[in-house]
């Protein structure tokens, strides 16, 4: 295997190791001993890649900011009606996490930044922000409710989210997290959308609706 292969597959070995670490046991309980023994790796080509615990948990949470700008994109690209679109994000976000244990350290080790230091943009309100605008714009179409608030409904959706995440992660490691997610979407959509936009069969998304 050529010296750059075998760099890169160093450097994601860390990065699985330490994701399996921090998503079972957070970042203070997780150490540099127990990511060393998961990867089967020395001190010194740890530090080869990375300068610290610090620096990989970094490396974590930025792959994740990564991930979820890719699935943003790639929902806006697909030219669904806006919650056909918010449907599909949620679903598929849902499964990405229960499948990648490397985003979910990545989600877990932002939550715990946030928290711990304030300043920090806030993840929760740059999702909330997000599913207003896709909400507004169905609102536009035609595809809600009279009276519905875009802002109440992304909060709505944004803690039920959280609050999923939470709960599926103390009890199935995600496992179940696209069932709940799609639980939520089920109960939250129909509540707030026109008959205009049920008729249409639009909330199916290319995946059908319930994702892939």
């Amino acid at each position: 295997m050529p010296q750059q292969d075998r760099a890169y597959a160093t450097r994601e070995a860390i990065l699985h190791a330490a994701a399996e670490e921090f998503d079972q046991h957070g970042y203070e309980r997780t150490s540099l001993t127990a990511v060393l023994a998961r990867a089967g790796l020395t001190k010194g080509a740890f530090y080869f890649h990375f300068p610290s615990k610090d620096a990989v948990a970094g490396a974590l949470v930025e792959r994740q900011n990564e991930l979820w700008a890719e699935l943003r994109e790639s929902w806006r690209a697909r030219g669904a009606d806006p919650l056909s679109a918010l449907h599909g994000m949620f679903a598929e976000s849902a499964d990405r996490m229960a499948a990648d244990v490397v985003l979910r350290a990545g989600v877990r080790l932002n939550a715990e930044r946030e928290v711990g230091y304030p300043g920090v943009p806030n993840t929760h309100v740059m999702w909330e922000k997000l599913i207003a605008t896709y909400v507004a714009e169905a609102g536009e179409r035609g595809d809600l409710l009279p009276g519905v608030d875009p802002e109440a409904v992304a909060r709505t959706l944004c803690s039920a989210a959280l609050g999923a995440r939470l709960i599926s992660s103390a009890t199935t490691a995600c496992a179940d997290f696209p069932k709940r997610i799609r639980e939520v979407l089920a109960h939250v959509l129909p509540c707030v959308a026109s008959s205009r936009w049920k008729l249409s069969g639009s909330q199916k998304t290319p995946e059908g609706p319930d994702g892939p």
